[in-house]
């Protein structure tokens, strides 16, 4: 067995582990401050949307021109009075994108650029794009954003409770929050696939907080029968058993994404991967990252205010206490003092024959002759 197969064995069976939700306080602070720089980022720059939200024109010219990014960035800007952004895609044209422009200026502008690059007007492909598409899109993406955290919600209370419904609601808020700040400080273009990348990430986050949120409810049926454990202890123990799983899957899906944000659009060129390639990598690992530490201890901080876990929690670590400070009595146990309630006997069975013999040696055997 390789060691990490070998370390995922040994945290599903509860023999190594690291105390996460005892350390809620840290994961909360480092989420606040990340959602803080996210809404700041977000107020004070904005989010560049695309033109397909703004409405304008689309200018793609020929492959290799020989005109720099900047350059044609000068002469879009001359021709329309806006600003324009500039693409240099993989195979040499330029991708130039003017918003806030009609058909007729759309026109007049395709020709200055034609006579600025010395190429025929013909060479160049415009495409016009109305803002009312763009704000449908918006919409319909908004509507379909609310739907969705309506029904997890539903979902999540029907099949575990309300407090993971809770849970789990902050935790998407937190992923989208991060993504969308992450857009706005990076300055990268909000398009449909901006969008479409962001209704992505919340199946992916909302997997990984279910997968724990299902070993907790298994692992907490009749919890106020024993003394062993309070809900936090086996909170944590749910994250550790599945500790391994959620890195691996989230290694696998997070490989192919890196591939089209770094080699994609920043190797090959491919600006027009950049818009879904950044918002899925920040949500995946985000969506991780709140799973693990945002959700499932949330769920414990909600649970045990509870009277029924306050009594469990008193009662777990007043036993703890005793075994802590054991009496005379249980001092001449010493070998057995550190033992669970359910460990099996140091010896059992056949084994405890030899030290029966044994007890019979330099002694008579007690037959009379």
């Amino acid at each position: 067995m390789s060691k990490l197969g070998n370390l995922g064995a040994r945290l599903h069976r509860g023999e190594i582990g690291y105390d996460f939700v005892k350390n809620r306080k840290i994961w909360y602070g480092l989420s606040i401050l990340i959602t803080i720089v996210a809404i700041v980022g977000l107020a004070v720059r904005g989010l560049n949307m695309g033109i397909e939200f703004q409405g304008g024109a689309v200018f793609n010219t020929p492959k290799n021109t020989s005109v720099s990014v900047a350059k044609a960035e000068e002469y879009a800007e001359e021709a329309s009075g806006h600003d324009a952004i500039v693409q240099k895609l993989g195979d040499g044209s330029l991708r130039i994108q003017v918003a806030g422009i009609d058909t007729g200026a759309a026109n007049k502008i395709k020709t200055t650029l034609a006579d600025d690059f010395k190429i025929d007007s013909e060479q160049i492909n415009a495409e016009l794009v109305g803002p009312s598409w763009g704000e449908q899109i918006a919409n319909k993406a908004w509507q379909g954003l609310g739907i969705f955290m309506v029904l997890v919600v539903i979902y999540l209370a029907i099949a575990f409770e309300w407090r993971m419904a809770v849970a789990a609601f902050v935790a998407l808020i937190h992923d989208i929050t991060i993504t969308v700040g992450i857009y706005a400080l990076v300055g990268f273009e909000v398009t449909p696939g901006t969008v479409i990348g962001l209704l992505t990430i919340l199946g992916y986050s909302l997997y990984d907080t279910v997968v724990v949120f299902d070993s907790l409810k298994e692992q907490t049926k009749d919890i106020t029968k024993q003394t062993r454990w309070t809900y936090s202890d086996i909170a944590n123990r749910s994250i550790n058993s599945t500790l391994v799983r959620s890195i691996n899957t989230t290694v696998v899906a997070l490989l192919p994404v890196a591939g089209l944000l770094f080699i994609g659009g920043g190797v090959l060129g491919a600006g027009m991967l950049n818009d879904i390639s950044l918002s899925l990598f920040v949500g995946l690992a985000a969506g991780a990252y709140s799973s693990i530490f945002i959700a499932t201890p949330l769920v414990a901080d909600l649970k045990e205010r509870e009277p029924q876990m306050k009594a469990l929690k008193k009662r777990v670590l007043a036993k703890r206490a005793q075994k802590d400070e054991p009496s005379q009595a249980e001092a001449a146990d010493a070998p057995y003092a550190g033992e669970p309630e359910d460990a099996a006997p140091a010896v059992v069975g056949p084994r405890n024959q030899p030290a029966s013999r044994s007890r019979g040696r330099g002694r008579p055997s007690g037959k009379r002759r």
